[in-house]
């Protein structure tokens, strides 16, 4: 006997201009432009936190949205909505050259002008594979000079959940396939569960985790970073978003300081802000 399809939950479908309310809200907050493609996903990930919240329909979920004064209804948009896809080494031509070419010659600059702290700033390090893998290359070029020189590696995501696994730095086995057997034995430790691994102490506390939200007018930055690393996150933008985003990381970038982005995206060869160094790679003008 065949068996029946269950019936969709009632009132928990979607219609155009309920669609159009949320494109627009995810793009005025977070940059991201949701195409039309994206529906059902936008639909599939949504329909969880209506059931989770009890709301009968999209109408009744927006006007809570759009009314919440706590902000908790964004940032739980936010994290249903971003992507948080990474693994280690991933892209690692940008690992390769940091470690060999940028970063030694950024310290040799500081050294050279007197002092002042190293900064690194990891823009959109979703679950930490990024900044926890810059901080192990920084630990082996510094190498005794680490402590001395004191530098500052900022790590930020809009996604609380993203960057609660961050902090929490436990890795299954397949997000490590890529890396480098030597850096695995030296700062990863065993994880709590089998087939999982934890990055080392002295690794984890070297990196600084905070909520930020790429699509503020103005960055809470005092001091330029001599690196920034901005890699799979300008592919949810449009052109003006992307264009206005590259000019804030331009004013908060020490002339002749790098920019990394992913392989997937460009500034182009002729820029009028940065070089094109190699490819997703460019250094400030």
């Amino acid at each position: 006997m065949a068996t029946k399809t269950a019936p969709a939950p009632e009132g928990l479908g979607i219609t155009e201009r309920d669609f159009q309310t949320i494109r627009q809200l995810v793009y005025d907050n977070f940059g991201i432009n949701l195409t039309d493609q994206k529906r059902s996903l936008v639909v599939g990930r949504l329909q969880k936190v209506l059931r989770q919240r009890s709301f009968p329909d999209f109408p009744t979920y927006l006007q809570w949205l759009t009314s919440d004064r706590s902000g908790e209804g964004l940032e739980e948009l936010a994290n249903r909505i971003s992507t948080n896809h990474t693994f280690f080494w991933r892209e690692n031509s940008h690992f390769n050259h940091f470690a060999k070419t940028a970063l030694p010659e950024l310290v040799a600059r500081k050294r050279k002008e007197g002092g002042g702290k190293l900064r690194i700033w990891c823009a959109g390090c979703s679950s930490g594979e990024e900044p926890y893998t810059l901080a192990m290359l920084m630990q082996e070029v510094l190498g005794a000079d680490h402590d001395r020189l004191s530098p500052v590696l900022l790590a930020t995501d809009i996604s609380q959940v993203a960057l609660r696994t961050a902090m929490a730095a436990v890795y299954a086995d397949e997000r490590l396939q890529q890396m480098p057997r030597d850096l695995m034995r030296k700062y990863l430790r065993k994880g709590p569960q089998p087939g999982t691994w934890q990055i080392a102490e002295e690794i984890r506390r070297r990196v600084i985790f905070r909520r930020h939200n790429l699509m503020n007018a103005t960055f809470p930055f005092k001091n330029a970073f001599d690196a920034v690393f901005c890699r799979n996150v300008m592919i949810y933008f449009d052109r003006p978003t992307r264009d206005a985003l590259i000019e804030r990381f331009h004013r908060h970038t020490v002339p002749g300081g790098y920019l990394y982005i992913g392989h997937s995206e460009t500034l182009g060869r002729d820029g009028a802000l940065y070089d094109y160094v190699l490819p997703a790679a460019y250094r400030r003008k």
